[in-house]
């Protein structure tokens, strides 16, 4: 079996599939790190440190690879928004975004483990949801059941009808990967997209 240049290093399915879109080979490799925000940082700093700490775990246990990192936080008057883990959380989330804007910084980073250099970038993306009532909410929750995604919100798929709008110079940003950086960050590299 011959490894692929790339490496992604992430254990998000969402990920994986975004970077599939590039029809490029890649292997996956899960970072192992904490996750946790440090006292006092800014939900965009949060993000570019996770992003670069993803890359460097695994570029250090696959060197001279390409390795692919990216983390997002989501943001409401400042505040982190996680995960929510189980329907209570995810309930709480959606009420209290409800009618508001959120704010998504999906950070990449681009380790080059053939020269030790790495490209870092935070895409925001602002995110306004519908004031939906509880049971609406409540509804959407348990047909998606999004526990795993930060705003308990699947833009590409069902949440997609609780938001009202999104800004962003990346579309596939909220969704975790953003391939237009990406694919700019690739290129400063030599990576080949349309090899004939």
């Amino acid at each position: 079996m011959t490894s692929s240049l790339l490496v992604l290093a992430s254990s998000s399915a969402y990920r994986r599939e975004l970077l599939s879109r590039l029809q490029l080979p890649f292997d996956v490799a899960v970072p192992d790190i904490d996750e946790s925000p440090l006292p006092g940082e800014t939900p965009s700093a949060t993000a570019l440190r996770l992003a670069r700490e993803k890359a460097a775990a695994v570029a250090a246990k696959l060197p001279g690879r390409i390795v692919i990192g990216s983390d997002q936080v989501a943001t409401l008057d400042d505040e982190q928004i996680g995960k929510p883990g189980n329907h209570a959380n995810a309930l709480a989330q959606l009420q209290k975004m409800r009618g508001r804007e959120v704010i998504f910084h999906t950070a990449l980073c681009v380790w080059d483990g053939r020269d030790g250099t790495a490209q870092v970038e935070d895409i925001r993306t602002v995110v306004k949801f519908r004031d939906l009532p509880d049971a609406e909410l409540d509804a959407y929750l348990h047909i998606e059941q999004p526990y795993d995604c930060a705003g308990s919100a699947k833009n590409e798929a069902l949440g997609i009808a609780i938001l009202e709008r999104i800004d962003s110079s990346d579309p596939t940003a909220l969704t975790g990967l953003p391939l237009i950086a990406l694919t700019g960050m690739l290129r400063n590299i030599g990576v080949s997209f349309f090899t004939t």
